[in-house]
């Protein structure tokens, strides 16, 4: 019967549905995800460019910075984004969690000033979890994250950063956890709609 239990969970678990963004990039929908690295605004970007509908984006506002609409139209429409700007750092937590729970958003961005807790990541699950069942969709939660990341308890961890030729933009996308999936870099170079992603030897 244990054995049974388990491969029935494990079934469960690959037939998530996700977010297709880039190749070799897919996000199951209904958790959060954590994005870190010096370019972890544009790869939101590319994940907002991936959804239909509204986009919320949470920042403190202490900060004064807030994404160009010029240099993010290319990536996603800015019109579909509202920009929440939260007072305090407990606050931004507290908005992305209400939001997923919510269930009427399909993507929510927290931009945070330092790392969550475990508690606050398993809260985040639930409520979008929760969003899920009672909403109009399995929601995304997204977590931006300082430095090298390393939130407890997120579904995935993604990085990057930029990586340009003398001749071309590129940027290096890194797989750095997921559940299912071992790490993985690559290469990522193009324009909206004709990216392209290359594999690339671990650093």
């Amino acid at each position: 019967m244990t054995a049974q239990l388990l491969t029935r969970h494990t079934h469960r678990e690959r037939a998530r549905p996700a977010l297709t963004v880039l190749d070799g990039m897919a996000l199951p929908l209904g958790r959060a995800h954590e994005l870190c690295g010096p370019a972890r605004q544009m790869l939101a970007m590319l994940v907002a460019g991936a959804t239909q509908g509204p986009v919320f984006w949470i920042a403190p506002d202490w900060t004064g910075e807030a994404p160009n609409p010029d240099g993010m139209a290319a990536l996603a429409a800015p019109g579909r984004f509202t920009f929440i700007a939260a007072r305090r750092a407990e606050d931004i937590l507290w908005t992305l969690e209400e939001v997923l729970r919510s269930g009427v958003v399909p993507l929510a961005v927290a931009d945070l000033p330092d790392l969550p807790g475990m508690t606050a990541v398993r809260r985040l699950h639930l409520a979008a979890e929760t969003g899920a069942t009672e909403g109009h969709g399995a929601p995304l939660g997204l977590l931006l994250t300082p430095g090298e990341g390393g939130a407890p308890g997120i579904e995935s961890r993604w990085h990057m950063a930029q990586a340009h030729a003398p001749d071309a933009a590129g940027w290096r996308l890194s797989r750095r956890r997921a559940r299912t999936r071992p790490p993985q870099d690559w290469r990522l170079t193009g324009r909206p709609g004709r990216w392209r992603l290359a594999p690339l030897a671990p650093a």
